[in-house]
């Protein structure tokens, strides 16, 4: 099942877009997240297209203090901005109907 996001926060998608583009801008970077999230480069184009994507784009550089701080740095924001909109891209809690 794919994710959808809230359309509502385009600012927290376009953060996370900033983020892609930081992570995409070094190799080593690029490296990192195309490892640890599964994808092979050849698909990391295409997956940029579905929306949770951008979600495991937050989701990559959350999951490392180190990383989200040098992220923040990078481009001129607080770290809490970055966990702010991480948390708003997050799915839906999932409603079994009980």
């Amino acid at each position: 099942m794919k994710r959808k996001l809230d359309h509502r926060d385009v600012g927290g998608e376009r953060l996370a877009v900033e983020v892609l583009g930081w992570l995409v801008g070094d190799d080593e970077r690029l490296a990192r997240f195309v490892i640890e999230s599964g994808l092979d480069p050849a698909t990391l184009r295409a997956s940029a297209r579905d929306p949770g994507f951008l979600t495991a784009v937050l989701d990559h550089v959350m999951g490392d203090e180190l990383r989200l701080i040098a992220c923040a740095q990078a481009l001129d924001v607080k770290p809490e901005k970055i966990a702010a909109a991480w948390q708003k891209l997050q799915p839906p809690p999932f409603d079994d109907g009980f």
